[in-house]
């Protein structure tokens, strides 16, 4: 980030957000303006809850006059900020951001880019049509390890990469909060599992692949263990009132009330106030988050593996379960002609075949404490930062996750979950070969 600082210093005057969205990822994003008001205000949000869009308000000391309910007034008006993070609900990304982009507005758009292959090439049009930069937030992209391997890989330290192992373990109470539970458990309501959890590791296992495009993907998945028919037998349909609660794992009351903080993920479970004891009790007792697992509407899988084959013979192999300990920590082997390069999430090995010899790698990650306590070790800092010199110097260089790239990976995973749907090998066709390094993207070339 030293390039972004030393030229973020010549500005005259902190870039000017919007955000459309102030639940969980709004709120995260806002914070860099707390840490940075030299680089960043907040001059507006939209958000349909009162208590959402007030919070963020107040935060950020935004006119009254800036505070929206719906994200429609905005675009109505004239322009009054340089850029917008929309963290709206996965199936509400593209119609703001097409908006948004034609009326001049850079955005920051959280991840997945939309729920549709169509959707995805639509946005990418309209911000290359209107000259709009577009980041999306697959902020693992900006994770100072996970660059530290891209690094590695470049530098040809393992040679050419041969196979690629990467390991999502989502964690048991994650996935039963978010997607058993919660807002991502019901893909008519949001999206499939691949797409709301696992973009983030199909974009990098394509990132690592350089050049190579993805000829040929399969995959396979179902929905585990959370359903009617491994109820245990006595179970009530929420947790406050079961009999057998001290022996369930995924018990709501161990999740939401016994952890002695108010932070993720009982802040989400409180829409309309601020979580304490009274408030995360009468939620679980009336809310969705407060249901049995066992007798949720989830339909999205549980656990995912998705097989690749790139140009060159490069193979890939991704594996998402939702039955771990370890919290989105991801795990990585890349095996190369010359070496092997592990990451277990806290740092990286090389094993050298010539010298036989094995080297660690650490990355220096500067992000604040908040930044750190989102899930992603600091990354949505860094993707912050990124975007906001972006922005500020007119230069998209600095954006890691832009428009091309991400568009064809959102692609691989529709193309992934194409595949187990059918229970077939999908042939990904043109899908990469074209780079879109033209002005114009021709939706049929992707």
């Amino acid at each position: 980030m030293g390039q972004s600082s030393s030229q973020d210093a010549r500005m005259t005057s902190p870039v000017r957000v919007i955000v459309v969205g102030a639940g969980c990822r709004g709120e995260i994003y806002s914070q860099f303006a707390s840490i940075h008001p030299d680089r960043v205000k907040v001059v507006g949000v939209a958000d349909p809850r009162k208590f959402a869009r007030t919070k963020l308000q107040q935060q950020h000391n935004i006119l009254d006059e800036n505070v929206f309910e719906d994200w429609h007034t905005i675009v109505e008006r004239e322009k009054f900020a340089d850029a917008v993070l929309i963290c709206t609900p996965d199936r509400l990304h593209k119609e703001p951001a097409v908006a948004f982009a034609q009326k001049g507005y850079h955005i920051l758009l959280e991840k997945p880019m939309a729920t549709t292959a169509e959707d995805c090439t639509a946005i990418v049009e309209a911000c290359t049509q209107s000259g709009a930069m577009l980041s999306v937030g697959h902020v693992l992209r900006y994770d100072p390890l996970i660059h530290k391997i891209k690094e590695l890989i470049d530098a040809g330290v393992i040679g050419d990469v041969m196979h690629i192992q990467h390991l999502e373990p989502v964690g048991f109470y994650h996935f039963a909060h978010s997607f058993v539970r919660g807002n991502w458990r019901n893909e008519a309501e949001s999206s499939f599992a691949l797409l709301a959890k696992s973009c983030h590791d199909i974009d990098l296992i394509h990132h690592w692949a350089g050049p190579r495009r993805c000829v040929k993907v399969s995959s396979f998945g179902s929905v585990s263990h959370f359903g009617k028919e491994n109820k245990p037998t006595g179970a009530g349909s929420r947790c406050l009132d079961c009999s057998i609660e001290g022996d369930c794992p995924y018990s709501a009351s161990k999740i939401y009330l016994n952890r002695g903080h108010t932070g993720w993920p009982v802040s989400v479970i409180c829409p309309n106030s601020l979580p304490d004891i009274e408030s995360v009790t009468e939620a679980l007792r009336t809310g969705p988050y407060g249901r049995c697992v066992y007798e949720c509407d989830n339909d999205v899988c549980s656990n995912q593996v998705v097989n690749m084959e790139f140009e060159g013979g490069l193979t890939a192999a991704f594996s998402m379960v939702a039955f771990t300990e370890e919290i989105c920590k991801r795990k990585t082997t890349i095996y190369g002609s010359k070496g092997e390069l592990s990451c277990d999430g806290h740092e990286v090995h090389v094993f050298d075949f010539l010298s036989q010899r094995s080297t660690k790698h650490k990355a220096h990650n500067d992000s604040p404490k908040v930044f750190g306590m989102s899930g992603h070790g600091g990354a949505d800092y860094h993707l912050m930062a990124a975007f906001i010199s972006a922005v500020a110097n007119n230069d998209p260089s600095h954006i890691r996750s832009g428009p091309e790239e991400t568009l064809l990976s959102h692609l691989l995973v529709f193309e992934a979950e194409r595949s187990r749907l059918e229970s077939r090998v999908v042939h990904c066709g043109d899908i990469g070969k074209r780079r879109m390094t033209d002005k114009h993207v021709d939706i049929k070339t992707i």
